[in-house]
Formats: C-alpha cells, structure tokens, sequence
C-alpha cells in the first residue's frame, strides 16, 4: 500500500511541480529517485544509470529523427512565409462570417501537414486576432479555436498524421501511421463537429465585442510571400510521400537483412512506419526549399539551426517522461497498479488500454509522454491481450493515440501554456473553452471510438 501511495504521490509532484515551471530535464529523474527511495529504499544510482538514462536513450534513438525532421520542416514553414499564407488564404476564403471554423481550419491543416502545433500557433494568432476583430468575436475564444484545431484530432485521430502521437504506437503494434482510417475519420469528425459547435455557442453566448487592443497582422518576410499554391505543395507531399512510402516503396523493398544482429534482429513491420514519415519529411523540406529558395537563401544555415535545436527540449522531455516511467515501473509496487489497469474493463483490453493511456497522459501533461510510460510498460500486454481477443494492432494503435489527446490538455500542459502566453491570456481568461474543446469531447470521442471498435473492429 504504501508503494501505491508513493506512486501516486510522485505523479501528482510530477504534475504540480512541471505546472509550476520546473524543468522536466530535472524534475523526471529527481521524482523518480525519489519514489525508488521511499517504497522500496531501492539503489538510486543503478535506477538512474541502468534504468531511468537506458529508457530514455532508447526513446531519443527510436524517434530523434521524428522530431529533427518535424521541427526544421516547421521552421522552413515559417521562414518561407508559407505557414502565415496558408493560414491567411484559409482564413480570407472563408471569410469573416465563419471566422472560428476558418481559424480552426487553417491550423488543421498546417498540423495535418506536419507543422509544430507551436509554430501554428505563432503563424495563426496575429491573423485570428485580426479576423476576429473584424467579425466582433471575443478574443478570449481565440486559444480554444487554435486548440481545436492543432491539439485534437489532426494530432490523434486522422489517418497518416504525421504527429509523433500517431508514429510512438507503430514499433508497439507493428503499424502504420493509416491504422483504423475509417475509424479515425470518424472520431475525427466528432472532435471537429463538436468543438466547432461549442465554440459558436460561446461566440453567441458571450455576445459580440473583442475586448482589448488591435493586434497587428503577421508581417512579409523577405524575399516576399509565396503564393497559397507553393505554400501548400510542402503540405501535400507530406501526407503523399507518406502513403507512397508505406504501401508502394517499402513494401518492395528487399529487406531481409532486418534480421541480422546488426540491424536489431527485427522485420519491416516494425520499421516501415517510421521509415515513412522519415522519407516522407526528409523529401517534402527539400522541395520545400526549392520552392522557396529566394525567400530562404539568405538564411539558410540559421533557418535550420533552429530547426534541429527546436527539436531538442520536446524530444528529451519526452524522454525523460519516459524513463521516468520505466523507474516506476520497475518498482514492485507499480505490478498491482498494473494488475488492476488491465482488469479494467473486464475481457476488452480497449477499454484498460483507453484508460490507462489517459490518466498517464493526464498525470504528465504529455500526450507522448503519456503514451510512451504507457506503452514502455503494457505495451506487450496490451497486444498479447488483443491478440486474445481477436482485436487488430491497427484498432489498438487508433484507440492508443485518442487516448492521449484529453486529459493531456490540462492546465499544466505545456502547449496549452504556451497558448495562453502567445495570445497575451489567462487561464481564467480562456482556458475552460480550452477544456472543453481539448479535453472533454476529445474524451467522448473516445468513448464513442472504443464503442465503435468493439461493435464493428478495425476499419
């Protein structure tokens, strides 16, 4: 009992002290330490050397090249104006009178495309702010509607996203980042419709008045704006390159050196995955770069030095969430917290692995974090008890990634924070829309896809 309660005693200090600013490169393995020497007086440095750092580098060698890739394609989105067009034609072509579905729309397509969700939300604000201005809406539904669209369901739910929430599932399950399309689809459609309807309640219910001072628009970069056609073509080839890779070109490969000691004694399927978005990316920044060659020459080298080091601080507090799970998971105590999460929900292991997934997610305030303590630790469990049950990897692997988008967007998320400080708010401003839009429908559509799933399985 008592190792239960310093468990949970650690999440919860996870929790609080990350909301309160400290740094998750310290606080991971300090509060990990810290619960080995209070349930089980168990040795530190072995738990920290042998355990904590071998979960971690094991996450930053699987997924560093997700991240690098996903951060410079998003900054040379940025430097080359193409993220501020795209989201400015979205906007423009809808018009004013559609204002929160044009915001949201834009940003889901940036996120779709492989954009940071902090870059969009950088490139969306002066323009939202703008647009709502001009439709007198209030100001303080503007994180909300940049939630909905870069936080919810183009970073869980849509088929081929290239969120690192829909790759982290596929080494575990042996999938592609398409699991369960028809499947997502839907969840994504209830995500989409139902925010959008909340947030024009809001917009109703507040009435009209921005409130504040006008926020001036994006500026032109140099070298000038690319046209809505050139910024979007980057975009295109992402979601493009990564089903050509996953179902024509790797699947034709030869690749059966994969089982050699030498390249991790393995097969395709757990790779193929990975390998597209890879390529995917990696062939999407160079023409990316050639479209956009005059508008990025000049700064090229500094470009993507921001790039590579805006991938560092999300990888390695990821991992560090990482092995931080697997101290926790290494302690005797963390065997009957697992005991009980795969009992829950009796003989289907969607509803265990929805939940667990969740609350992980919710304790760290990490959707990838979340989802790779949950999976570094059941992740075999939950496939062997699939496996049982006649349930696909590719519906596991869908429910999975849901699963991490609600409880995630709590306060002490740090994208949520980020928001906020971008769009000059207060979580009392503007941070129950936020909830409502990120965390509790997110929720219901989870519960609607595990419902699906269990009626009807894998489409």
């Amino acid at each position: 009992m008592l190792g239960i309660l310093v468990i949970a005693a650690a999440l919860a200090g996870l929790m609080f002290l990350a909301y309160r600013g400290l740094s998750l490169l310290l606080l991971a393995p300090g509060m990990a330490i810290l619960a080995v020497l209070l349930a089980e007086g168990g040795p530190v440095l072995a738990s920290y050397t042998q355990v904590f750092m071998q979960a971690t580098g094991g996450f930053v060698i699987q997924y560093f090249p997700l991240f690098l890739l996903g951060a410079v394609f998003g900054k040379l989105m940025e430097a080359s104006g193409s993220a501020r067009i795209l989201a400015d034609g979205i906007i423009r072509g809808l018009g004013p009178r559609r204002a929160i579905l044009a915001v949201v729309l834009s940003c889901a397509v940036m996120t779709y495309g492989g954009v940071s969700l902090f870059v969009v939300a950088f490139a969306v604000w002066p323009i939202a702010a703008a647009l709502f201005r001009e439709a007198d809406l209030p100001k303080a539904l503007i994180p909300a509607t940049i939630a909905l669209g870069a936080f919810t369901f183009t970073m869980t739910a849509l088929p081929g996203t290239p969120a690192i929430q829909n790759a982290i599932p596929m080494p575990y399950f042996g999938t592609t980042p398409f699991a369960a399309p028809g499947l997502g689809v839907i969840t994504g459609a209830l995500m989409l419709g139902l925010g959008w309807g909340w947030l024009e309640y809001r917009a109703r219910a507040l009435g009209p008045g921005y409130g504040g001072e006008a926020e001036r628009t994006a500026k032109e970069g140099a070298g000038g704006s690319p046209s809505l056609g050139v910024a979007a073509i980057p975009l295109a080839l992402v979601l493009v390159l990564n089903l050509v890779f996953t179902f024509l070109i790797i699947p034709l490969m030869d690749t059966e050196y994969l089982s050699l000691p030498e390249y991790g004694a393995t097969d395709v399927g757990s790779v193929r995955g990975v390998w597209s978005i890879i390529a995917a990316l990696t062939l999407s920044s160079f023409a990316l770069v050639a479209l956009n060659w005059r508008r990025l020459a000049d700064d090229m080298a500094g470009t993507l030095e921001h790039g590579a080091q805006d991938s560092l601080k999300p990888i390695f507090n990821t991992a560090s969430l990482v092995g931080f799970g697997a101290v926790i998971a290494s302690l005797s105590s963390f065997g009957v917290i697992r005991d009980w999460v795969v009992t829950v929900g009796g003989e289907n292991p969607l509803i265990s692995l929805a939940i667990g997934t969740s609350l992980l997610a919710g304790m760290t305030g990490s959707a990838s974090g979340g989802m790779s303590i949950a999976l570094s630790t059941l992740g075999e469990t939950y496939m062997q008890m699939g496996e049982a049950a006649g349930i696909s990897p590719e519906l596991l692997h869908r429910v999975t990634a849901v699963a991490t988008g609600g409880l995630d967007a709590l306060p002490h998320n740090g994208a949520v924070i980020t928001l906020l400080t971008i769009c000059g708010l207060t979580h009392r401003q503007a941070y129950s829309d936020i909830a409502v839009v990120a965390v509790l429908i997110p929720i219901f559509a989870l519960v609607m896809l595990v419902t699906l799933g269990t009626l009807f399985g894998s489409f």
